[in-house]
């Protein structure tokens, strides 16, 4: 079962989906998530959160501050620490659901926000579990790998001149997030991204998807980085998931956050790309997720 929520983050209000378990009754374990960078809740959360669901959890999926069905502005506009204070006050609202166990409350995050759920466990012992998939952890080092040695003067251009715009009172430009077109500026290049956004732009009348991010949501990307959290998140046990070819959150800055992490600590690495966590691997990825959390909820 399946019904419409919003909630209050401070002062926005951020709308999903809180999922309980059919022909069940009681408190159960439950999963608070959200998608990663400019992403949806329909696009692929809603069969995350019903496999999670026909495992014996309540699950509850909201989009993130500035997209899709929630408020926040200026739209598309994306603050990686706005993102992790909003998982702190999705698990309150989660909390106060009659159907949660207040004591079994497990966090999950993929790509954008699988580096924010990272945070989120280090720093809010409500969390008993966490999952954290294809995860973004480091912004500099990231776009060190993203973009060709050449192209990086152009991208903190693309920063600084936005900076100053903003200075002047104008706001921050926009910038397509993904392109099928050789040498368009995006923020995530690559046939493979832009397939998967259009996959769900194509397939769901209506959904509020616009291929556009800020320039300044860049800058905030840049200053990205969870290495500090890792130490911090024992005693709560993580499982991190892992794309072994991953050139949009790649795998060795991935697997060098795992190790600095303590345990309890698990791994699941999956043979393909990031895009295949959602897609080719789902079946996999989503039953490593379900497996973990049941056994630590």
């Amino acid at each position: 079962m399946r019904r419409n929520v919003e909630f209050n983050a401070d002062g926005v209000t951020l709308r999903g989906w809180f999922y309980v378990p059919d022909h069940q009754s009681g408190k159960f374990p439950t999963v608070v998530m959200a998608h990663g960078f400019t992403a949806l809740k329909e696009m692929t959360l809603d069969q995350y959160a019903e496999v999670f669901c026909k495992g014996g959890m309540a699950v509850l999926v909201y989009d993130n501050r500035c997209l899709g069905e929630s408020d926040g502005t200026r739209r598309h506009d994306i603050d990686p620490v706005a993102q992790r204070r909003d998982y702190r006050c999705a698990i309150t609202f989660a909390l106060q659901q009659p159907e949660a166990d207040p004591e079994r409350i497990g966090i999950w995050g993929t790509s954008y926000t699988g580096g924010a759920v990272l945070g989120v466990a280090a720093l809010d012992k409500r969390v008993k579990a966490v999952v954290s998939q294809v995860p973004f952890v480091h912004g500099p080092k990231n776009i060190q790998q993203f973009l060709r040695l050449a192209e990086i003067p152009d991208f903190m251009k693309m920063i600084d001149d936005d900076r100053a715009r903003r200075m002047k009172g104008e706001p921050s430009q926009y910038l397509p997030v993904t392109s099928d077109k050789e040498g368009e500026p995006c923020a995530f290049p690559g046939t493979r991204t832009h397939a998967y956004f259009h996959k769900y732009v194509n397939a769901i009348p209506g959904l509020k998807w616009e291929n556009k991010v800020t320039i300044r949501s860049l800058e905030y990307l840049l200053d990205y980085d969870v290495t500090g959290y890792m130490e911090l998140i024992a005693p709560t046990p993580l499982l991190m998931i892992v794309s072994n070819n991953d050139s949009s959150t790649p795998t060795d800055l991935a697997l060098e956050m795992f190790q600095r992490a303590r345990e309890p600590k698990e791994l699941y690495v999956i043979k393909a790309d990031h895009y295949a966590s959602y897609l080719e691997g789902f079946d996999g990825t989503s039953a490593a997720a379900r497996d973990f959390l049941l056994k630590h909820l």
